[in-house]
Protein backbone atom coordinates (compact mmCIF):
# COMPACT_ATOMS: atom_id res chain seq x y z
CA UNK A 1 0.00 0.00 0.00
CA UNK A 2 1.29 3.55 -1.12
CA UNK A 3 1.91 6.35 1.26
CA UNK A 4 -1.10 8.13 -0.63
CA UNK A 5 -3.87 5.45 0.47
CA UNK A 6 -2.64 4.79 3.47
CA UNK A 7 -3.07 8.31 4.30
CA UNK A 8 -5.98 7.95 2.89
CA UNK A 9 -7.87 5.57 4.98
CA UNK A 10 -6.29 7.32 8.28
CA UNK A 11 -7.97 10.20 7.12
CA UNK A 12 -11.21 8.88 6.91
CA UNK A 13 -10.95 7.14 10.12
CA UNK A 14 -10.03 9.87 11.83
CA UNK A 15 -12.90 11.84 10.30
CA UNK A 16 -15.14 8.85 10.82
CA UNK A 17 -14.27 7.89 14.60
CA UNK A 18 -14.65 11.94 15.60
CA UNK A 19 -18.08 12.24 13.56
CA UNK A 20 -18.94 9.05 15.35
CA UNK A 21 -18.24 10.98 19.33
CA UNK A 22 -21.42 13.16 18.28
CA UNK A 23 -24.53 11.45 19.71
CA UNK A 24 -27.72 12.73 20.28
CA UNK A 25 -27.61 13.65 24.42
CA UNK A 26 -30.99 15.02 25.77
CA UNK A 27 -30.10 18.15 27.98
CA UNK A 28 -31.88 19.69 30.69
CA UNK A 29 -31.40 23.54 30.65
CA UNK A 30 -31.80 25.89 33.70
CA UNK A 31 -35.12 26.32 32.77
CA UNK A 32 -36.06 22.90 33.07
CA UNK A 33 -36.30 22.54 29.47
CA UNK A 34 -35.33 19.30 27.84
CA UNK A 35 -33.57 20.16 24.96
CA UNK A 36 -32.18 17.16 22.68
CA UNK A 37 -28.31 18.21 20.92
CA UNK A 38 -25.45 16.06 19.02
CA UNK A 39 -23.36 16.28 21.59
CA UNK A 40 -20.22 17.34 21.99
CA UNK A 41 -21.41 20.18 19.57
CA UNK A 42 -19.29 21.20 16.32
CA UNK A 43 -20.68 24.81 15.79
CA UNK A 44 -21.47 26.63 19.13
CA UNK A 45 -23.32 29.93 19.23
CA UNK A 46 -22.28 31.64 22.31
CA UNK A 47 -24.80 34.58 23.71
CA UNK A 48 -22.58 34.86 26.92
CA UNK A 49 -20.42 33.74 29.52
CA UNK A 50 -17.55 32.99 27.12
CA UNK A 51 -14.45 32.40 29.79
CA UNK A 52 -17.03 29.70 31.49
CA UNK A 53 -17.42 28.33 28.10
CA UNK A 54 -13.80 28.11 27.41
CA UNK A 55 -13.06 26.79 31.21
CA UNK A 56 -14.69 23.80 30.29
CA UNK A 57 -14.67 22.79 27.18
CA UNK A 58 -10.88 23.77 26.90
CA UNK A 59 -8.59 23.74 24.12
CA UNK A 60 -11.02 22.10 21.67
CA UNK A 61 -13.85 24.79 22.40
CA UNK A 62 -12.27 27.56 20.71
CA UNK A 63 -12.29 25.44 17.68
CA UNK A 64 -16.19 25.31 17.70
CA UNK A 65 -17.40 28.83 17.93
CA UNK A 66 -19.97 29.24 15.22
CA UNK A 67 -20.77 32.53 16.22
CA UNK A 68 -20.57 34.70 19.64
CA UNK A 69 -22.11 37.64 21.09
CA UNK A 70 -18.59 39.20 22.22
CA UNK A 71 -19.37 43.16 22.23
CA UNK A 72 -20.25 43.57 25.59
CA UNK A 73 -16.65 41.22 26.25
CA UNK A 74 -14.81 43.55 24.22
CA UNK A 75 -15.93 47.03 25.42
CA UNK A 76 -15.43 45.77 28.74
CA UNK A 77 -12.41 43.66 28.57
CA UNK A 78 -10.73 45.10 26.00
CA UNK A 79 -7.19 43.54 27.76
CA UNK A 80 -8.18 39.91 28.34
CA UNK A 81 -10.29 39.67 24.98
CA UNK A 82 -6.99 41.05 22.93
CA UNK A 83 -4.94 38.45 25.57
CA UNK A 84 -7.65 35.60 24.57
CA UNK A 85 -6.82 36.13 20.77
CA UNK A 86 -3.55 36.64 20.75
CA UNK A 87 -3.29 33.09 22.41
CA UNK A 88 -5.81 32.01 19.89
CA UNK A 89 -5.65 33.75 17.06
CA UNK A 90 -9.09 31.84 15.16
CA UNK A 91 -11.02 33.75 18.02
CA UNK A 92 -10.52 36.70 15.58
CA UNK A 93 -12.49 35.31 12.80
CA UNK A 94 -15.71 34.12 14.58
CA UNK A 95 -18.58 35.92 13.82
CA UNK A 96 -19.98 38.34 16.14
CA UNK A 97 -24.04 37.99 15.65
CA UNK A 98 -24.31 41.09 17.89
CA UNK A 99 -25.52 41.68 21.51
CA UNK A 100 -28.76 41.63 23.50
CA UNK A 101 -28.41 44.43 25.77
CA UNK A 102 -28.15 47.17 23.20
CA UNK A 103 -30.41 45.72 20.61
CA UNK A 104 -27.78 44.81 18.26
CA UNK A 105 -28.37 41.05 18.63
CA UNK A 106 -28.60 39.71 14.88
CA UNK A 107 -31.36 36.52 14.38
CA UNK A 108 -30.06 36.86 10.58
CA UNK A 109 -26.56 35.87 11.45
CA UNK A 110 -27.24 33.41 14.09
CA UNK A 111 -29.31 31.81 11.29
CA UNK A 112 -26.19 31.97 9.02
CA UNK A 113 -23.63 31.10 11.20
CA UNK A 114 -25.49 27.53 10.88
CA UNK A 115 -24.93 26.61 14.73
CA UNK A 116 -25.88 23.34 16.36
CA UNK A 117 -26.79 24.60 19.24
CA UNK A 118 -27.39 27.92 20.48
CA UNK A 119 -26.05 28.62 24.14
CA UNK A 120 -28.30 31.93 25.59
CA UNK A 121 -27.86 33.16 29.19
CA UNK A 122 -31.15 32.93 30.97
CA UNK A 123 -31.75 37.43 30.62
CA UNK A 124 -31.06 36.76 27.07
CA UNK A 125 -33.45 34.32 26.48
CA UNK A 126 -36.42 36.27 28.22
CA UNK A 127 -35.37 39.40 26.69
CA UNK A 128 -35.21 37.43 22.64
CA UNK A 129 -38.49 36.04 23.63
CA UNK A 130 -40.60 35.78 20.12
CA UNK A 131 -37.60 36.03 18.28
CA UNK A 132 -36.26 32.31 19.04
CA UNK A 133 -39.33 30.94 17.39
CA UNK A 134 -37.06 31.38 14.18
CA UNK A 135 -34.30 29.13 15.76
CA UNK A 136 -37.15 26.68 16.47
CA UNK A 137 -38.26 26.88 13.05
CA UNK A 138 -34.97 26.12 11.96
CA UNK A 139 -34.36 23.01 13.95
CA UNK A 140 -31.74 24.77 15.94
CA UNK A 141 -31.70 23.87 19.56
CA UNK A 142 -31.53 26.36 22.43
CA UNK A 143 -29.92 25.45 25.74
CA UNK A 144 -30.04 28.04 28.64
CA UNK A 145 -27.69 28.21 31.58
CA UNK A 146 -27.38 31.33 33.78
CA UNK A 147 -24.31 32.51 36.27
CA UNK A 148 -26.13 36.19 36.78
CA UNK A 149 -28.35 34.52 39.56
CA UNK A 150 -25.36 33.95 41.35
CA UNK A 151 -26.59 31.03 43.33
CA UNK A 152 -25.00 27.79 43.34
CA UNK A 153 -27.64 25.85 42.24
CA UNK A 154 -27.55 27.34 38.88
CA UNK A 155 -23.56 28.01 39.09
CA UNK A 156 -23.40 24.15 39.09
CA UNK A 157 -25.61 23.23 36.79
CA UNK A 158 -24.48 25.46 34.40
CA UNK A 159 -21.24 24.38 34.28
CA UNK A 160 -22.49 20.87 34.07
CA UNK A 161 -24.47 21.57 31.09
CA UNK A 162 -21.64 23.32 29.42
CA UNK A 163 -19.48 19.82 30.06
CA UNK A 164 -22.48 18.46 28.29
CA UNK A 165 -22.34 20.56 24.96
CA UNK A 166 -18.47 20.18 24.69
CA UNK A 167 -18.04 16.54 26.07
CA UNK A 168 -16.55 17.60 29.33
CA UNK A 169 -18.06 16.61 31.43
CA UNK A 170 -15.36 15.11 33.84
CA UNK A 171 -13.79 18.62 33.47
CA UNK A 172 -16.99 20.20 34.33
CA UNK A 173 -18.03 18.26 36.99
CA UNK A 174 -13.82 18.82 38.69
CA UNK A 175 -14.80 22.75 37.93
CA UNK A 176 -18.20 22.70 39.43
CA UNK A 177 -16.87 20.36 42.61
CA UNK A 178 -14.34 23.00 43.60
CA UNK A 179 -16.53 25.92 43.44
CA UNK A 180 -19.04 24.01 45.95
CA UNK A 181 -15.95 23.55 48.32
CA UNK A 182 -15.24 27.09 48.33
CA UNK A 183 -18.73 27.93 48.96
CA UNK A 184 -19.60 25.25 51.80
CA UNK A 185 -16.12 25.63 53.45
CA UNK A 186 -17.42 29.59 53.76
CA UNK A 187 -21.05 29.68 54.61
CA UNK A 188 -19.68 26.50 57.02
CA UNK A 189 -17.68 28.69 59.11
CA UNK A 190 -19.80 31.94 58.99
CA UNK A 191 -22.59 29.69 60.12
CA UNK A 192 -20.72 28.35 63.06
CA UNK A 193 -19.10 31.26 63.81
CA UNK A 194 -22.78 32.78 64.31
CA UNK A 195 -21.44 36.49 64.30
CA UNK A 196 -23.50 39.75 63.65
CA UNK A 197 -24.23 40.33 60.13
CA UNK A 198 -21.98 43.23 59.22
CA UNK A 199 -24.47 45.09 56.45
CA UNK A 200 -22.78 45.94 53.09
CA UNK A 201 -23.07 48.17 50.12
CA UNK A 202 -21.43 47.29 46.54
CA UNK A 203 -21.87 49.79 43.64
CA UNK A 204 -20.51 49.71 40.25
CA UNK A 205 -18.44 52.54 40.04
CA UNK A 206 -18.58 53.18 36.30
CA UNK A 207 -19.64 56.45 36.43
CA UNK A 208 -17.67 57.97 39.18
CA UNK A 209 -18.11 59.43 42.28
CA UNK A 210 -20.54 62.46 40.90
CA UNK A 211 -23.17 59.81 40.55
CA UNK A 212 -24.70 57.32 41.93
CA UNK A 213 -24.43 54.28 39.55
CA UNK A 214 -26.04 50.81 39.54
CA UNK A 215 -26.08 49.11 42.71
CA UNK A 216 -27.57 44.99 43.10
CA UNK A 217 -30.67 43.60 45.03
CA UNK A 218 -31.06 39.77 44.95
CA UNK A 219 -28.55 38.79 42.21
CA UNK A 220 -25.18 39.25 41.47
CA UNK A 221 -23.20 41.04 43.94
CA UNK A 222 -26.03 41.58 45.95
CA UNK A 223 -26.65 37.39 45.59
CA UNK A 224 -23.36 37.00 46.66
CA UNK A 225 -22.90 39.54 49.52
CA UNK A 226 -26.10 38.01 51.27
CA UNK A 227 -24.52 33.96 50.22
CA UNK A 228 -21.44 35.15 52.58
CA UNK A 229 -23.63 36.49 55.64
CA UNK A 230 -23.86 39.69 54.25
CA UNK A 231 -26.67 42.63 55.32
CA UNK A 232 -27.04 43.78 51.51
CA UNK A 233 -28.49 46.82 52.52
CA UNK A 234 -29.79 47.19 49.12
CA UNK A 235 -32.25 44.65 49.16
CA UNK A 236 -35.51 46.68 50.20
CA UNK A 237 -35.09 49.05 47.72
CA UNK A 238 -33.46 47.36 44.51
CA UNK A 239 -34.83 44.33 42.88
CA UNK A 240 -32.14 43.36 40.70
CA UNK A 241 -29.83 46.35 39.85
CA UNK A 242 -30.31 50.03 39.96
CA UNK A 243 -29.43 52.80 42.00
CA UNK A 244 -30.00 53.59 45.09
CA UNK A 245 -30.95 56.67 46.45
CA UNK A 246 -27.92 58.56 48.43
CA UNK A 247 -30.08 59.67 51.41
CA UNK A 248 -31.33 56.15 51.10
CA UNK A 249 -27.43 54.77 51.09
CA UNK A 250 -26.33 57.28 53.88
CA UNK A 251 -29.45 56.05 56.08
CA UNK A 252 -28.57 52.64 55.84
CA UNK A 253 -24.62 53.64 57.03
CA UNK A 254 -22.68 50.00 55.83
CA UNK A 255 -19.67 48.41 57.68
CA UNK A 256 -18.64 47.61 54.60
CA UNK A 257 -18.71 49.38 50.96
CA UNK A 258 -17.15 48.12 48.28
CA UNK A 259 -16.81 49.65 44.49
CA UNK A 260 -16.56 47.03 41.24
CA UNK A 261 -14.77 48.36 37.95
CA UNK A 262 -13.32 47.37 35.04
CA UNK A 263 -10.15 47.80 33.05
CA UNK A 264 -12.25 50.19 30.68
CA UNK A 265 -13.74 53.04 31.90
CA UNK A 266 -14.58 56.77 30.33
CA UNK A 267 -14.52 58.93 33.20
CA UNK A 268 -11.61 60.03 34.47
CA UNK A 269 -12.57 59.44 38.12
CA UNK A 270 -14.32 56.00 37.49
CA UNK A 271 -13.70 52.90 39.30
CA UNK A 272 -10.63 51.18 37.27
CA UNK A 273 -9.85 47.63 38.54
CA UNK A 274 -8.53 44.59 36.68
CA UNK A 275 -5.84 43.79 33.45
CA UNK A 276 -2.53 45.72 33.93
CA UNK A 277 -4.33 48.10 36.21
CA UNK A 278 -1.78 49.57 38.68
CA UNK A 279 -2.83 49.35 42.18
CA UNK A 280 -1.86 52.55 43.19
CA UNK A 281 -4.80 53.77 40.24
CA UNK A 282 -6.84 51.87 42.28
CA UNK A 283 -6.19 53.52 45.63
CA UNK A 284 -6.83 57.05 44.50
CA UNK A 285 -10.17 56.15 42.45
CA UNK A 286 -11.63 54.02 45.24
CA UNK A 287 -10.55 57.73 47.89
CA UNK A 288 -12.32 59.73 45.20
CA UNK A 289 -15.71 57.65 46.10
CA UNK A 290 -15.40 58.13 50.14
CA UNK A 291 -15.44 62.00 49.15
CA UNK A 292 -19.19 62.25 48.43
CA UNK A 293 -21.08 63.54 50.42
CA UNK A 294 -21.92 62.69 53.69
CA UNK A 295 -19.69 59.81 53.19
CA UNK A 296 -17.24 60.70 55.93
CA UNK A 297 -19.98 59.87 58.64
CA UNK A 298 -20.40 56.23 57.10
CA UNK A 299 -18.84 53.39 59.57
CA UNK A 300 -17.41 51.73 56.58
CA UNK A 301 -15.36 55.37 55.55
CA UNK A 302 -14.35 55.35 59.21
CA UNK A 303 -13.20 52.18 59.99
CA UNK A 304 -11.47 52.22 56.07
CA UNK A 305 -13.65 48.96 55.33
CA UNK A 306 -13.64 50.26 51.72
CA UNK A 307 -12.36 47.69 48.84
CA UNK A 308 -12.69 47.66 44.74
CA UNK A 309 -13.70 44.73 43.24
CA UNK A 310 -13.12 43.28 39.72
CA UNK A 311 -16.62 43.44 38.07
CA UNK A 312 -15.46 41.64 35.10
CA UNK A 313 -14.68 37.76 37.35
CA UNK A 314 -19.00 38.25 37.96
CA UNK A 315 -21.47 36.07 36.60
CA UNK A 316 -18.95 33.63 36.25
CA UNK A 317 -17.67 29.91 37.96
CA UNK A 318 -14.56 31.98 38.18
CA UNK A 319 -16.47 34.37 40.68
CA UNK A 320 -15.07 31.49 43.78
CA UNK A 321 -12.48 33.93 44.18
CA UNK A 322 -14.66 36.97 44.63
CA UNK A 323 -17.03 35.13 47.11
CA UNK A 324 -14.20 34.26 49.28
CA UNK A 325 -12.88 38.20 48.70
CA UNK A 326 -16.11 39.12 49.87
CA UNK A 327 -16.41 36.76 52.59
CA UNK A 328 -13.23 38.26 53.79
CA UNK A 329 -13.77 41.62 54.04
CA UNK A 330 -16.99 41.03 55.98
CA UNK A 331 -15.59 38.62 58.48
CA UNK A 332 -11.64 39.36 58.47
CA UNK A 333 -10.88 37.18 61.53
CA UNK A 334 -12.57 34.39 60.10
CA UNK A 335 -11.36 34.00 57.06
CA UNK A 336 -7.06 34.94 57.47
CA UNK A 337 -6.44 31.65 55.53
CA UNK A 338 -8.16 32.78 52.35
CA UNK A 339 -5.98 34.44 49.52
CA UNK A 340 -8.63 35.42 46.97
CA UNK A 341 -6.39 36.89 44.20
CA UNK A 342 -4.36 33.70 44.31
CA UNK A 343 -7.76 31.43 43.63
CA UNK A 344 -8.60 33.60 40.98
CA UNK A 345 -4.99 34.09 39.44
CA UNK A 346 -5.06 29.92 39.94
CA UNK A 347 -8.45 29.08 37.97
CA UNK A 348 -6.69 30.48 34.81
CA UNK A 349 -3.58 28.43 34.86
CA UNK A 350 -5.41 25.47 35.66
CA UNK A 351 -8.43 25.90 33.00
CA UNK A 352 -7.20 28.85 30.55
CA UNK A 353 -4.70 29.75 28.44
CA UNK A 354 -4.38 33.21 29.17
CA UNK A 355 -2.24 34.49 32.48
CA UNK A 356 -3.65 37.77 33.60
CA UNK A 357 -1.79 40.34 35.71
CA UNK A 358 -3.37 43.62 37.68
CA UNK A 359 -5.26 44.51 40.30
CA UNK A 360 -8.37 42.35 40.56
CA UNK A 361 -9.30 43.27 44.33
CA UNK A 362 -7.69 45.61 46.74
CA UNK A 363 -8.73 47.66 50.25
CA UNK A 364 -8.16 50.94 50.47
CA UNK A 365 -5.64 51.31 52.86
CA UNK A 366 -3.66 47.36 51.73
CA UNK A 367 0.33 47.88 50.85
CA UNK A 368 0.32 47.84 47.06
Amino acid sequence: MNWIKRFTILLIFSLTTTFALAKPTMIEDVLGRKVTIDAPAKRVLLGFYLEDYFAVGGDASFDHLAGISSGWFIKSRPAIWDMYVASKPQLAKVPNVGNVQDQTFSMEKVLASKPDVVVLADWQYKALGAELARLEQAHIPVVVIDYNAQTLERHLASTRILGQITGETDRAEKIAKAYKQVVTTITNRIQKANQPKPSIYIELGDKGPAEYSYTYGKNMWGAMAELVGGNNIAAPFVESWGSIHPEQLLASKPDVVMIAGYESVVSQTAMQVGQDIDAANVQQRLKGFTQRAGWSDLPAVKNHRVFAVYHGATRSIMDAALIQYVAKVLYPDLFTDLNPQATYLKFYEQYLPIRPKGTFMLGINDKT
